[in-house]
């Protein structure tokens, strides 16, 4: 997977709440609580994939199972991560799901992280997961463009995006019991 190409073409925009033309938007937006021990809870446990498992959606990250930060512990802009199943169907038969990181971001009220779409994904598109720390408390954003790229997934239609949004309120529900602990 190290050497997949993007199968879309406006990688790193959801770093700048842009979504092309042709694709379906999707934002979740979720409070997960309030004060400093939340946000920091929020945040490691997001950029250590710790949400993505404890939602129930197991993945390999530069082909290990349960890897995913560099030897400084961080996640990192090119790692490349391979879910082994989605919430669909499907799945049940292993459909993989390669993806990239394409952005990162830890500033002192910020931590998030974005993956694009590779060659052999059913989807074409971008998602990006997001912790802020704001004046009401401790909020949790899922951004996402994407449209089909497999006859698959265009065969979904509508489906596929309900299954989008489920999977958007997993990540929140997800993150917030790691973080409210």
């Amino acid at each position: 997977m190290r050497q997949a190409r993007f199968n879309y073409d406006a990688i790193g925009s959801t770093r700048y709440d842009e979504t092309p033309a042709g694709y379906h938007r999707l934002e979740h937006r979720a409070r997960l609580g309030a004060g400093n021990e939340v946000f920091q809870r929020a945040g490691e446990a997001l950029m250590t994939w710790r949400m993505q498992r404890r939602a129930g959606l197991p993945f390999t990250a530069d082909g290990r199972a349960d890897a995913g930060v560099n030897a400084l512990g961080q996640l990192g802009v090119g790692m490349v991560v391979g879910r082994l199943r989605t919430a669909v169907p499907l799945a049940l038969v292993g459909l993989p799901i390669p993806c990239r990181v394409v952005w990162t971001v830890e500033e002192p009220d910020r931590i998030g992280f974005a993956y694009g779409s590779l060659q052999g994904h059913p989807e074409a598109g971008e998602e990006s997961f997001v912790v802020t720390r704001e004046v009401g408390g401790i909020y949790f954003t899922v951004k996402a463009y994407s449209r089909a790229a497999a006859w698959y997934a265009r065969l979904g239609g509508p489906a596929t995006r309900t299954v989008q949004r489920l999977a958007a309120r997993r990540y929140a529900n997800s993150l917030r019991r790691l973080a409210v602990q």
